[in-house]
């Protein structure tokens, strides 16, 4: 019964206004979170500056009918025109704990399908500042004929930050400047990284042998404090210096333990010592101690080059490098060149031949190669020549030559390389001279030459290599520049002449070479073949899916359309409604010819024919289906979010009606619209109120209003609008209604604000005062807070009603004030009344005034009314007549008094024109808090007719 008089809608019929609401979309970017610099409005579209490592929080503030979709983007800085890959689709954008690089241009995007979307932007400069670096380097120079030294050293500051930071050097406590003497200049060098400054020091003397402070600072921009180093100047301060314990190039066998040492020869302050590798990390397993690097059991992988460096930020760092070699051996290759001078490609009796060998080994250039013609090592004579490092083959190769090629020539070579003296197995690769050794060729095979395979499956593609010996065959791609195979290599090789994909998608589709290698086989042109891959895949269709609305009555056409699809033509198109198969329809002359879609058409929509329809498209590989939605429902409502104070408070409960206005989408798209059912639920309970509203014909763009009433103030309310026509029940819409106090407008409103809204009424805290007024209810205030001062509640005595009031406890001192000051309102009448009421109860109360500020010429406060003390546990009334001459502000200004039970507490400010009630409230008339005495002298007689009052409402 409560809820239901609580939602009671009043019968106030709705109202049609204007046609063509539809607005392009407007927007306003409004930042909130941990900003360091705020303007005085709160509102910057220019420049926003924020700490590294606060939250950022940008909202966009939208208008326009209907309501707009708004969208995030960055540039990556203020000379990038790019946005970046992510958007966010929110009206609230929110960076938790935000770095330096996302600072830039940020940029809200509001559209709305109306007009031009509307863009803003506003810059986030991030704030930071790092810890300073110091680096000391100096200069000695001699001076010829004389016995003088000049000993010059230059303190170099370098720090990265924004905004630019202010250098302020120190020798002990003493700040130096850069006329202090002659011995001294601080000058900011060109081309640097980062914020430099240098303080140079000219021919040394001995009250520059101290210690130097840099302290860096931004002038506490975002409370980031200053930060320092300092740095210790003897007559000993040196650059580091090292020597290492081995030589720079290191080789040893796999399997061994290496220790190499860095060996600190110099550096006042001691030096640091670092181990690096590179490219990548040291490898694992791998010891770095201070100056000693031990890597465990050496293996191939672990070669590379190894750094130390040592720093004291004194000089340049020293850097020692040690490149280890751990002794290997792999890929043994062998290559047939027939005579190069004729270039031919055959090997024939009377012309040269060359035989070349190369392994991959570490160090490539130890390796050593013997020879062997059928098991025997060859010997060297006029017509068999060994040579090295042929400069048409890669490095450290062995080539032997067989000048004018005879029958006794023929055999089988053997190739062996090895690493004299060292635990690596010996490499061999084989080599067979006879009539029967012939270049190689290479061939589809029949019937392969196109291979067609389903998208998911695996698939071969195959070239056949005949010669003797076979060689190796290469695989790429030719269709696409540049394209790598599916392994991601750009070659891939096969012993086989096989290609073998594993799952292959569409994209694999496409022409595909195959080769044979030079290595291994003859080093002759390479012969190569093609084969094409197709790859077949279920049809893509749009629409995938499609809400359909109509007229009771008219026809509909339906067309299913294929995109795309391997083969790209449709083999069969099947249609059900409702899960049931229909009959295929009749294809026109027209239709067959174009196999890319398929149609239905309905005749006439009716409740019968609506519902879901499929159209299943197979091309012979696989289906894709369409799904449309067909009906004669109306759209949904499109609520109208720009109403100008859509809320309106009740003077004399705690009650509010709130203004709701909506366009139809598309009225004319199906039936008209006969009435609306609205449904009004408050958040957190179950029980709603639902009404019917009835319509007359609804245009596109044509706003509808409806006042709801009774709403309890401060809740929110969940709104429900469902559309209705001779079809039925249409597309539901809803919004959540929140109450928002109302702002008075610069030419004054009769409204009363009840602080129950976060942004009170548009009042302000005044920055000059000692502290701020607090809004709060029963249910946020502090349940510790001292008792016998305040109220326990608002003016209404419900839990959940606001009030502002000022906490005196500790810090607060005697005399501290807090002012809370209205908007600016324009003087459009002589006389005004201000109306509201007041809570004093403390025996420490201090004063609670009201000023008038005038800003005719400049500001100017002059008090209207003032009260002081215990007033009791009761909140009483006060009209204040006041007549400002121009555009005023009013001011509540609460005074501490002599201790803390001294809360003061205002609520319900009413603003009007015209004079006061004549008649002043009767001090004894006051509003009795729940669990206090009723005040002497009230009068019981006022209790029957308000009885009265209450049971009525009942009924």
């Amino acid at each position: 019964m409560e809820v239901t008089c609580l939602l009671l809608l009043a019968l106030i019929p709705f109202h049609c206004r204007g046609q063509g609401v539809y607005a392009p979309a407007q927007a306003q970017i409004v930042h909130a979170g941990q900003a360091c610099v705020v303007k005085e409005d709160n509102v910057s579209e220019r420049v926003y500056t924020i700490r590294e490592g606060d939250t950022l929080v940008l909202q966009c503030l939208v208008t326009g009918h209907p309501r707009p979709q708004v969208r995030w983007t960055k540039t990556a800085g203020s000379a990038s025109d790019k946005f970046q890959e992510t958007s966010v689709f929110n009206e609230t954008l929110r960076i938790e704990r935000i770095a330096r690089t996302q600072g830039g241009r940020y940029y809200c995007k509001a559209e709305n399908g109306v007009g031009v979307p509307a863009i803003k932007s506003i810059r986030v400069d991030v704030q930071y500042l790092d810890e300073p670096v110091l680096t000391v380097h100096q200069t000695v120079s001699d001076v010829r004929g004389n016995f003088y030294q000049e000993k010059t050293v230059f303190l170099r500051c370098t720090v990265n930050s924004n905004p630019p930071a202010r250098f302020i050097w120190k020798r002990g406590s003493d700040t130096l400047s850069h006329s202090q003497d002659n011995g001294v200049d601080i000058y900011e060098p060109l081309y640097t990284q980062g914020e430099t400054k240098v303080l140079k020091l000219k021919n040394l003397r001995p009250q520059d042998y101290a210690s130097y402070t840099c302290q860096v600072s931004v002038r506490n921009v975002c409370g980031i404090p200053d930060k320092a180093i300092t740095f210790r100047l003897t007559n000993t301060t040196a650059p580091p210096a090292l020597k290492l314990s081995v030589n720079e190039t290191l080789v040893v066998n796999p399997g061994e333990n290496v220790t190499v040492q860095c060996l600190l020869t110099g550096g006042d302050p001691l030096p640091q010592l670092q181990w690096s590798h590179g490219p990548g990390p040291l490898p694992l397993g791998a010891l770095a101690q201070g100056g000693t690097l031990s890597i465990p059991s050496a293996q191939a992988r672990d070669s590379g080059y190894y750094n130390c460096t040592a720093t004291n930020n004194v000089g340049n760092p020293a850097k020692k490098t040690v490149n280890l070699l751990v002794r290997s051996m792999k890929n043994a290759t062998f290559q047939i060149t027939p005579d190069v001078i004729k270039e031919s490609e055959n090997i024939q009796l009377g012309q040269d031949l060359k035989l070349s060998c190369h392994v991959d080994a570490v160090p490539q250039e130890k390796v050593t190669y013997q020879w062997f013609k059928n098991g025997k090592p060859a010997r060297m004579s006029k017509r068999l020549l060994v040579t090295r490092n042929d400069p048409e083959l890669p490095a450290v190769t062995s080539s032997l030559e067989l000048i004018d090629l005879h029958f006794s020539d023929y055999g089988t070579y053997l190739c062996m390389a090895s690493f004299p003296g060292a635990p690596v197995p010996d490499l061999s690769v084989e080599v067979n001279i006879s009539s029967e050794t012939v270049p190689p060729t290479i061939s589809v095979p029949k019937g392969r030459a196109v291979v067609t395979v389903r998208e998911g499956s695996p698939a071969e593609l195959q070239c056949e290599v005949r010669g003797k010996p076979r060689p190796p065959v290469l695989w790429s791609r030719v269709d696409k520049e540049a394209a790598l195979l599916p392994s991601g290599l750009p070659l891939e090789e096969t012993a086989d002449g096989k290609l073998r994909l594993e799952r292959v998608s569409r994209d694999m589709s496409g022409t595909y070479r195959c080769q044979t290698a030079r290595y291994n086989g003859f080093n002759v042109r390479p012969r190569e073949a093609q084969v094409q891959l197709n790859v077949q895949f279920p049809p893509e269709v749009e629409p995938t899916s499609q809400d359909v609305r109509q007229a009771l009555g008219r026809p509909v056409l339906l067309r299913c359309s294929l995109l795309r699809g391997s083969p790209q033509r449709i083999a069969s198109a099947v249609w059900r409604f409702k899960g049931q198969l229909l009959p295929p329809p009749a294809v026109l002359p027209a239709a067959a010819e174009a196999p890319d879609h398929a149609e239905l058409r309905l005749d006439a929509v009716t409740r019968e024919s609506s519902g879901s329809y499929e159209c299943s498209v197979s091309n012979d590989v696989g289906s894709a289906a369409c799904l449309f939605q067909v009906s004669a429902k109306a759209y949904s409502p499109e609520f109208y979010f720009d109403t100008p104070n859509p809320t309106r408070s009740h003077k004399l409960s705690k009650n509010y009606s709130y203004v709701l206005q909506w366009t139809q989408r598309e009225p004319d798209a199906v039936d008209p619209v006969l009435n609306y059912r609205l449904s009004v639920r408050q958040l957190n309970q179950h029980n709603a109120m639902v009404k019917a509203i009835p319509v007359r014909r609804v245009e596109k763009g044509q706003l509808l209003e409806y006042l709801l009433t009774d709403l309890r103030v401060p809740h929110s309310y969940e709104v429900r609008l469902t559309p209705y026509t001779t079809f039925g029940a249409g597309d539901m819409a809803s919004r959540i209604i929140h109450y928002t106090e109302p702002i008075n407008s610069p030419n004054l409103s009769d409204n009363t604000c009840h602080f129950e809204d976060e942004k009170i009424c548009g009042y302000t805290q005044d920055l000059t005062d000692n502290f701020d007024w607090t809004r709060q209810n029963a249910l946020t205030q502090n349940p510790k807070r001292s008792p016998n001062t305040g109220p326990p509640t608002d003016i209404s005595g419900t839990p959940e009603g606001y009030y502002m009031f000022i906490e005196t406890s500790r810090p607060r001192e005697l005399g501290d004030r807090a002012r809370l000051v209205s908007p600016l309102y324009n003087a459009s009448a002589k006389f005004y009344c201000v109306s509201f009421f007041y809570h004093m109860y403390g025996k420490h109360i201090g004063s609670l005034n009201l000023l008038v500020r005038s800003r005719n010429k400049g500001a100017l406060d002059t008090h209207a009314w003032s009260l002081s003390g215990n007033k009791g546990n009761v909140w009483q009334q006060a009209h204040v007549p006041i007549n400002p001459s121009g555009p005023f502000q009013i001011i509540f200004e609460g005074v501490r008094g002599s201790g803390y039970l001294g809360d003061i507490a205002i609520d319900d400010v009413t603003l009007k024109k015209g004079e006061c009630p004549r008649k002043q409230m009767d001090p004894n008339k006051v509003v009795v808090m729940p669990g206090s005495r009723a005040p002497h002298g009230s009068s019981p007689q006022l209790w029957g007719p308000v009885v009265l009052f209450l049971l009525a409402m009942q009924r």
